[in-house]
């Protein structure tokens, strides 16, 4: 399998399965000197664990990860970096009666015709659980970012068809859905309970921001910051669309309108959500994730076995009614990675 691995210069490459001995993962490029230390990895890890907001899964990792390689005396050596999360929880049972059921929205039917074997115990590879190893990579690559006062936080602004209209970003710290907004929040949970009832789930919309970001980040053609970034959210398995600024809403506007007009202050708006031609242009970065619902449901679905014979299947076991907040955190991680990466090739060419 390839495509396991991200970066030109700070490379993260990930490993592991849902319910194999554990996951992780492999940093190369990291340069020297940035404090970082198991306890620092623990407490990102803390903030993609389940419990925080009733839309997430019963089932809960301790995630003790551990650095293996790369640190000494509680900063980066500048050798690669390797961690490594145990599965503690894991339970396949659940899974044995549908071994042989492909699973509608997941990548079941296509791991088969891609690899001719798959992992039916919680999706292998193609588990959410994957994820882990990105935001332990992403606190390392937020301990890069930190040397130039750059920080990356994800809001949760739409679940269902409930969105924020207030931004209180001191209250979406320790609010249950990462949301900045009280009253949405209040009725996201009423939603959340009601979906759950039913045995459905649910999507919504991630915002990322950034800031402090130096402008002359990204490579002007295709590695365009923008478009490594769209990648690198797109590689969450959950996310199905990213947009960056005003994004599709930039469709409906004039050149007028969606322009940012410059003074000798900076820019008077922010359509270009802090990226012009590829490049970070100095302003904060705005990315939003598109999240499509879990796909692990108890409503009876139609589908077929691996050997075509057309089944229905209800999907029992552990699973998030959304994966919103948990996947708050990898969107975080992925965005961190992307620019740590831009950061250091700047570096380099200068």
């Amino acid at each position: 399998m390839a495509g396991n691995t991200i970066g030109q210069i700070f490379k993260v490459t990930t490993y592991g399965e849902s319910h194999g001995i554990g996951v992780g993962a492999v940093i190369d490029g990291c340069p020297p000197g940035i404090p970082i230390n198991n306890q620092i990895i623990r407490k990102a890890l803390d903030k993609r664990k389940t419990g925080a907001s009733i839309a997430g899964t019963n089932r809960k990792e301790p995630d003790p990860a551990e650095i293996i390689s790369g640190t000494f005396k509680g900063v980066t050596s500048g050798t690669p970096i390797m961690i490594f999360i145990p599965n503690k929880e894991a339970d396949s049972e659940a899974y044995k009666d549908i071994a042989d059921i492909y699973r509608p929205g997941h990548g079941d039917i296509t791991y088969m015709q891609k690899y001719k074997i798959r992992d039916w115990r919680g999706g292998g590879r193609a588990s959410a659980r994957e994820t882990v190893a990105r935001v332990a990579a992403g606190a390392v690559a937020k301990a890069v970012l930190n040397k130039k006062n750059i920080s990356v936080k994800a809001y949760t602004i739409q679940l269902g068809n409930i969105r924020a209209k207030k931004y209180d970003f001191s209250h979406a710290k320790t609010d249950p859905f990462l949301c900045p907004d009280q009253q949405a929040s209040n009725t996201m949970e009423q939603e959340v309970e009601k979906v759950k009832k039913d045995g459905d789930s649910l999507g919504g919309i991630v915002e990322i921001i950034v800031k402090g970001v130096i402008p002359g980040l990204g490579e002007p053609v295709f590695d365009k910051l923008d478009a490594d970034i769209a990648k690198a959210v797109m590689s969450i398995g959950a996310v199905k669309g990213v947009e960056i600024g005003s994004g599709f809403y930039a469709a409906l506007m004039k050149g007028s309108e969606n322009n940012d007009s410059i003074s000798k202050n900076g820019f008077a708006t922010n359509n270009a959500g802090g990226i012009l031609a590829g490049i970070s242009n100095g302003d904060d970065i705005i990315i939003r994730a598109a999240v499509k619902p879990i796909p692990s449901i108890r409503l009876e679905q139609k589908t077929i076995d691996e050997k075509g014979n057309e089944r229905t299947i209800s999907i029992q076991g552990r699973h998030d009614i959304s994966a919103i907040p948990r996947i708050n955190s990898v969107c975080e991680a992925m965005v961190s990675i992307t620019l740590a990466d831009h950061l250091l090739r700047q570096r380099a060419i200068r």
